[in-house]
Order: structure tokens, then sequence, then C-alpha cells
């Protein structure tokens, strides 16, 4: 298996061929992972063209900014049911996890054929609820199963070179921080998603919104037999997941973010995801308003993908040489940079060219938060952590998104409030958490 170390000394190409390699071999714990992760990728970018199909591109802008309105409000509730009832239940059990990323794939194949024969029907907004929570719970599992695979992986390597009879009693020394295993899932989701995405607008266009969701309903039933496949962990590493006690469980409930780089970081992180949902609805209205085609929407997913890409190149190269801290620092600088320059010049083709730069340092973000996450929360408590801080950053997202959707903000206007807002947070975030350790 090719461990997250070779990736990140050698960049983008090792990242590519990692992955690759990874997911074609399913005999490692994280290989099967990546399986289970790309078809869910795929089912949801199918859920959400379809879902745009029908709720954004068939309608008026005014009937449109309605109906996204509410769909922007449903996708905050899913949290309210994650977080405190099923983020715990993740926490108690490293076998548990398995089922609960079949239970979320298996949910969604069946929600997905129901919503194709709904989506004229009011029924459709209770459908796309539960869906939204089936993902948000195998976005939170995931979260957790990362370091879980990776030290399943670790620990039945050293096993097969000491062999059983001769364990160690001391752990297995563990990598500093996952940010390569988030890295090779992220690339491999970003690739998927540009698949399904042109599969999905095929049918979309050719035979409607309807024979998505079907299409998808297929998918998340592949997804649910992969999560099945996945292996189970090792004694070690269950019993590391369940080492906590009741006292600790309960003082990390009551104070997630007590650690100064997590707490710092999720705000990071969480004003990027602000950041992301501002700027693609800013886009997508704005696109409207131009009568721009479909073909721009398309442009501005793809070059957004490709921006992607290249973050997480840089995330891999300069992983070794420099702190996750300092790239979120990095992102939400070059975040604000990038939104002035575009705020100078208010065209389409410079607004397209801003959704790659933001999908490149989003592509910086995400993984480096979730390596902060995954190396100071202890395994028994990232669960109901990963839980929380998906609830943030899910809200943080969405008041970014009502904001273009409720008002309507030239593109300059808009730019220019990011340009502000992204180099503010970038500075204080950089000195904040180094006065905050002092």
């Amino acid at each position: 298996m090719f461990y997250a170390l070779h990736v990140r000394r050698r960049g983008f190409g090792s990242l590519a061929w990692a992955s690759a390699q990874d997911l074609f071999d399913q005999t490692t714990a994280f290989g099967r992972l990546a399986l289970v992760h790309v078809i869910m990728m795929a089912g949801d970018t199918l859920v959400t063209v379809s879902l745009a199909g029908s709720l954004f591109f068939s309608v008026s802008p005014t009937e449109a900014k309605g109906k996204v309105l509410a769909y922007l409000l449903l996708t905050i509730a899913p949290f309210a049911v994650v977080s405190p009832l099923l983020g715990p239940l993740i926490d108690r059990s490293a076998n548990g996890r398995r089922i609960l990323v079949a239970l979320s794939a298996g949910l969604r194949a069946i929600l997905c054929w129901s919503m194709s024969q709904h989506l004229n029907s009011l029924w459709l907004f209770p459908e796309a609820f539960f869906v939204l929570i089936s993902s948000k719970l195998y976005v939170v599992t995931r979260g957790a199963l990362v370091p879980e695979m990776a030290r399943t992986d670790q620990f039945r390597e050293h096993a097969a070179k000491v062999g059983e009879s001769g364990w160690p009693t001391r752990e297995v020394e563990e990598e500093k921080g996952f940010a390569g295993f988030n890295a090779q899932l992220t690339l491999l989701g970003t690739l998927v998603g540009l698949i399904a995405g042109s599969i999905g607008a095929g049918l979309l266009k050719g035979i409607g919104a309807p024979s998505v969701l079907i299409a998808a309903s297929i998918v998340f039933v592949a997804a649910t037999v992969a999560s099945l496949r996945l292996q189970r962990p090792t004694k070690e590493v269950r019993e590391q997941v369940t080492a906590l006690t009741q006292t600790e469980r309960d003082f990390h409930a009551l104070n997630p973010m007590g650690d100064v780089e997590v707490s710092w970081g999720l705000t990071a992180s969480a004003l990027m995801r602000f950041t992301v949902g501002f700027a693609t609805f800013l886009l997508a209205f704005g696109l409207r308003r131009e009568h721009a085609g479909l073909a721009w929407f398309a442009f501005a997913l793809a070059i957004s993908a490709v921006g992607a890409l290249g973050g997480l190149g840089l995330v891999t190269r300069v992983r070794n040489a420099v702190p996750e801290s300092t790239l979120l620092t990095v992102a939400l600088l070059a975040t604000g940079v990038g939104a002035g320059v575009a705020s100078s010049h208010p065209t389409l083709i410079a607004q397209v060219l801003l959704a790659g730069w933001l999908g490149a340092c989003a592509a910086i973000a995400q993984p480096s938060f979730d390596a902060i996450t995954q190396r100071h929360v202890p395994p028994g408590a990232q669960g109901r952590t990963f839980a929380r801080f998906a609830v943030r950053q899910q809200l943080l997202w969405v008041i970014g998104a009502l904001i273009p959707v409720g008002i309507t903000l030239s593109f300059s206007t808009g730019d220019l409030l990011l340009c502000v807002l992204m180099v503010i947070a970038g500075v204080i975030y950089g000195l904040g958490r180094r006065f905050a350790h002092h």
C-alpha cells in the first residue's frame, strides 16, 4: 500500500498514482474505504445534478430563489439528527461504523428511487431531507474511519513482519497527521464527481431528472455492497477507539474544541466553507442574470475541479515541510487575494477563473483541517467531534449561500466582500493561534 508519507514526499503525480493503487488494491482496509468513497461521491453527484435540474434550471430565476432558499435551510436540519444522536453512536463501536456506512448507502438507494417518482410532489422535500441525513452520516463516519483504516493497515503490516507470536506491546508509531490519506480521498472524489456529473448532465438533458435519480439509486446499491466489504479493524485499533472512559467522553462532549489547533482550525475551515457557499451562489445567480447558457455552469464546475486538483497537488508536495496550520493561513489569504483581483474584473470569465482559484484554496484547507482534528482528537471521540464540526461548517456554508440568494449582488461587490473578509480572517487566524499557544 502507498501510505500518505510517500505521497507527501513526491507531490501530485505520486498522489494520483497512490490513489489509483489503493483504489484497486482491495486487500487493504484503506483501499476498500477508497472504493466506498468513490461510489458514494458518484451517487451524491447524480443526486445534486437531478435536484439542480428540477429546482434551479427548470424554473424562472424568481421561483428558483424560493426553491433554493428552502433547500438551503433543509441542508442544515440533518445535522440536528447526526450530531447529538449518531455522533456518540459512531464513537461507541469501531465495528458499528461499517454498519452505519452501509446503512447510509442503503437508505439513499431507496430514497433516490422514491424521489424519482415524486419530483413534482411535496414528498420531494422530506425525501431529500432524509437523503441529506444519510449523506451527512457517511461524511461524519468517514472522518473517523480514515485514521481507523490507516491504523488497521499499519498494525497488520507490522504484524506480518514480526509474526503474531512476537507482537510487541508498544503501539505502532503513527504518521504525524493523516493529510495524505484525506488528500487521496478528496482527489478520488473530485475525479469521480467530474465523470458522474458529465453522465448525470447527459441523462438530465436527454431523458430527464427522474432518470438521474434512478441511476443514483443503482449507484447507492453498489455502495451498500462495497460498504459491507469494509475490513473489520484489528483488536488494537478497536481498543484505541473504545479506550476513553465515560468521564473522558463527557469532557469531549462538553469541550470538543479543547485543543488550540483544533479550535482555531475549525474557525478557519468554517470560514472557507462560508466563502465556497457564497461564491457558488453568487456565480449561479449572476450567470442566470446574464442569461448565460448551461455551458457556462459546466465550464465553472470543470475549472473548479481542476483548481481542486491543483490544490491537492500543493498539499501533497509541501506537507512535509509546511504544517497544516500554515496551509490553512495560506488558503485564507490566497482566497482573499483572488477575490480582490476578480472584483476589479467583474466579467464572466473572471468569475469562472475565481471558481477554479477557490477550488484550489478549499482543497488545501479541508484536508489540512481534517488532519489536525484526526491527530489531536482521541479516536474514541472522533465521531462526535466530526459530527459537531460538520454542523458548524455546513451552517457557515448555508449562511454564505443565503446572502447572494436573498440579496442581489453584482460580481464586483460580492468579490470585494469576500476579499476583505478572507484577508482579515487569514491575518487573525495566522496571528491568533500563535498568541493562543503562548
